[in-house]
């Protein structure tokens, strides 16, 4: 038995994976290994605080409650599991009355509004996190889903064998229940492969918060879109400018009704930040013509440059990302 504490204890501090309880479950605590209890004596201890809340809630309830014997969270084979005190307090009046409440009270900590008024979100997003520490969870204050109250329970599904938000199949229902301009977006003719099942919110996005914007994966938009499109990090011996300083100058990444994945067409695009003196000067018929200029015949009709013509810039310049030609300084090759 000593041993197996021991390669146990190895074991955790290898993967990282020790947990505290949360601070409700503190005075009720299971036995632990530590303290010379089986794991079969730990797993019947479990079962008999459950019996305390599984006597009314089963599988009667709206929501079936005792398939989370068949996630990770009801394996009782593991010491960390917790109990159903352990998430949603010991709630001592909800199970013995209170005099002052009008019927049964509420449990400590109430997650989904029905016949209780759910918990303050910091409350029940504590109570997960004083598990599931660390990690991607590292950056969840101050995140863009924790100062809009948006937590755990708010998008995982506890109880249930399958979490629709774990699952790459299931994963976008969930975030577009909220998102709804991205779901619009990603059904556009141009659109990163979402709806095929290839790509999924999580690829690039850290729902529990991150250090750089929109919640990205990496600390930057381009590091983030880099992870795929590897050939667009460079370093070009020719860089163009608005590509090096983010992705998103340009493309919308849901989806966009312009191939690929393009804000506006060529060249609206391009002259966005190629108008006025920074418009090419090259003369054309011996007449300095820019990409928007022309030539003005006797009627003084202008014709528009070829420059501005089908693909307009890309007809010449398309080395867009950058160009690693000796020759390639106005991205031509």
């Amino acid at each position: 038995m000593n041993i197996i504490r021991k390669l146990l204890a190895a074991c955790v501090m290898v993967a990282g994976l020790s947990m505290a309880f949360p601070a409700a479950a503190q005075q009720n605590m299971l036995p632990n290994l530590d303290s010379g209890a089986s794991a079969s004596a730990i797993a019947k201890e479990s079962l008999r605080k459950d019996a305390i809340c599984t006597k009314c809630h089963d599988e009667t309830e709206m929501t079936p409650l005792l398939s989370i014997y068949q996630t990770k969270h009801g394996v009782k084979g593991d010491p960390r599991t917790p109990t159903c005190q352990a998430c949603h307090g010991e709630s001592e009046k909800h199970l013995k009355g209170d005099p002052s409440v009008k019927g049964r009270a509420a449990p400590d900590i109430v997650y989904k509004t029905r016949t209780y008024q759910e918990s303050d979100a910091s409350v029940r997003a504590n109570a997960c996190l004083s598990c599931h520490k660390g990690g991607l969870r590292t950056r969840w204050d101050g995140g863009q889903h924790q100062a809009n109250d948006v937590v755990c329970n708010n998008c995982h599904t506890v109880h249930q064998p399958s979490d629709k938000l774990l699952n790459r199949k299931t994963q976008t229902e969930v975030c577009f229940s909220c998102h709804k301009d991205q779901r619009a977006d990603s059904m556009k003719i141009s659109h990163h492969p979402i709806g095929e099942g290839k790509v999924v919110c999580s690829d690039c996005h850290n729902p529990h918060g991150s250090a750089g914007p929109k919640l990205m994966k990496k600390n930057t938009i381009n590091e983030t879109c880099f992870t795929c499109h590897a050939e667009k990090r460079g370093p070009f011996l020719w860089e163009h400018q608005p590509v090096t300083e983010d992705c998103t100058n340009c493309h919308t990444p849901h989806g966009s009704n312009i191939t690929p994945l393009l804000k506006s067409r060529a060249p609206f695009l391009c002259q966005e930040c190629h108008d006025g003196p920074h418009n090419s000067q090259a003369p054309y018929a011996g007449v300095a013509a820019g990409i928007q200029g022309g030539l003005t015949n006797a009627t003084g009709f202008v014709n528009p440059s070829s420059s501005a013509a089908g693909r307009a810039c890309m007809n010449c310049h398309v080395m867009v990302h950058g160009s690693n030609s000796p020759s390639g300084a106005l991205l031509h090759r």
